[in-house]
């Protein structure tokens, strides 16, 4: 009974000042108001409210609140893990096993920038591969051709 009250009062006030707005010419802000402010009489008058008053003070809707939460909670986790277990190809990541080897590595050439010819310049045959165990002075060379590329 009282939260009936209640939402008669809201809607008493929520009409005054809707009231108070369509005097000052605000038309659709008045308009605005007004709907707000039947919307707690109208949940009266379905009597939404007394089922939800009645429901709140049930401990058994309490504990059916608690199961769907933990179900919920155990979808949403199950889910998390699920991606986090996916590899970048979409299927499920290999195990790791104690004793097996490392995935094997990328081969050196695949990481290997392209250096393709500068604009009008023609085109030259790309350059060999120089050996892995090469001195370390050799490896700028690379960077020294990008940074004559864009004119460094």
């Amino acid at each position: 009974m009282l939260a009936e009250t209640i939402c008669s009062a809201v809607s008493a006030a929520g009409l005054g000042i809707a009231a108070l707005t369509a005097y000052r010419k605000r038309f659709l802000a008045a308009a605005r108001i007004t709907a707000y402010a039947l919307v707690p009489i109208g949940l009266v008058l379905t009597g939404v409210v007394e089922w939800v008053s009645s429901m709140v003070f049930k401990p058994s809707v309490w504990a059916g609140f608690g199961l769907l939460a933990l179900a919920w909670l155990l979808l949403v986790t199950t889910r998390a893990v699920e991606r986090r277990r996916l590899g970048e190809s979409g299927e499920p990541a290999k195990k790791k096993v104690k004793g097996s080897r490392a995935p094997e590595a990328v081969a050196p050439a695949a990481s290997a920038p392209s250096l393709g010819a500068g604009a009008g310049a023609q085109s030259a045959p790309a350059p060999s591969r120089k050996p892995a165990a090469a001195a370390p002075a050799e490896d700028f060379s690379d960077i020294e051709a990008i940074l004559k590329k864009h004119g460094i």
